[in-house]
């Protein structure tokens, strides 16, 4: 099964990812695609727009944990962290406005796609999180806590990660993460089409210009280091007990190692 569909609609590309039985977890490949195909849709300029979704009833639920399984020394955990900050700089990069159409989950990596792209659009079943201090016990990269930072304020971010919860369509509408909560879940697909087409017709340079822009500003907030942060997560026991536990189904024991 291809784990990753696109599909020309005009000049409007869609992405699918397309593992539903996973809730779309994605896979290293599946990184890797999403970035060859915002590369193809920056490279084709009668594309004036890109939409990610997922299929079934989850935009994506994660990174696969199964492939943290291997996980043993710093390089598995710096090249990884590097491996997302491209794959999401590919997303961001774009030329042309991005629309993630949300769904079900969109937690950790899911979250991280989101936040890279320029409008999110959601269902009502739609729950954003980065619940990892409950789950796996790694941190998200300094260039992700950016860009949710830049959308909700550190604040904010600080309180969802500490709590580890998930955030409702409602108060996710309210507090910035989302553009636009549609009416039922029926209603997702055609409004996200919809205004996709709308932002397709204006003028592309201008919406060009004013994208990289806010990037550019955006990117000043980004330290130069942050090894040192991933390696405390990624090469601690709490790690691999948190991988562990979520593999074996059951609730990590933290030890602060």
């Amino acid at each position: 099964m291809n784990e990753v569909l696109v599909e020309r609609r005009g000049d409007v590309v869609w992405l699918t990812f397309n593992r539903p039985e996973a809730r779309n977890a994605m896979t290293f490949a599946m990184y890797e695609r999403m970035a060859e195909v915002a590369g193809e849709v920056d490279a084709d300029r009668g594309v004036r727009a890109l939409v990610l979704t997922g299929a079934g009833g989850a935009f994506v639920s994660g990174t696969d944990i199964s492939q943290f399984s291997g996980f043993a020394e710093e390089h598995d955990a710096l090249e990884y962290e590097a491996r997302m900050d491209a794959w999401m700089s590919a997303l961001e990069r774009v030329r042309v406005p991005t629309i993630a159409a949300l769904r079900g989950p969109v937690v950790g990596g899911g979250a991280a796609i989101a936040a890279a792209c320029d409008l999110r659009i959601a269902a009502p079943s739609a729950r954003f999180g980065v619940p990892v201090a409950r789950t796996l016990g790694n941190c998200f990269s300094m260039a992700n806590l950016v860009r949710l930072s830049s959308l909700i304020g550190v604040a904010r971010v600080k309180e969802i990660v500490f709590t580890a919860r998930l955030v409702d369509a409602d108060e996710a509408l309210r507090i910035g993460l989302y553009h636009e909560v549609a009416k039922d879940e029926d209603a997702l697909i055609p409004r996200v089409d919809e205004l996709a087409r709308m932002i397709a017709s204006h003028a592309p340079l201008t919406l060009q210009a004013t994208k990289e822009a806010l990037r550019r500003i955006r990117d000043r907030m980004l330290p130069e280091e942050s090894a040192d942060l991933i390696l405390l997560c990624y090469m601690s026991r709490d790690f691999r007990e948190g991988v562990q536990a979520f593999m074996e189904k059951r609730k990590p024991v933290w030890r602060g190692q």
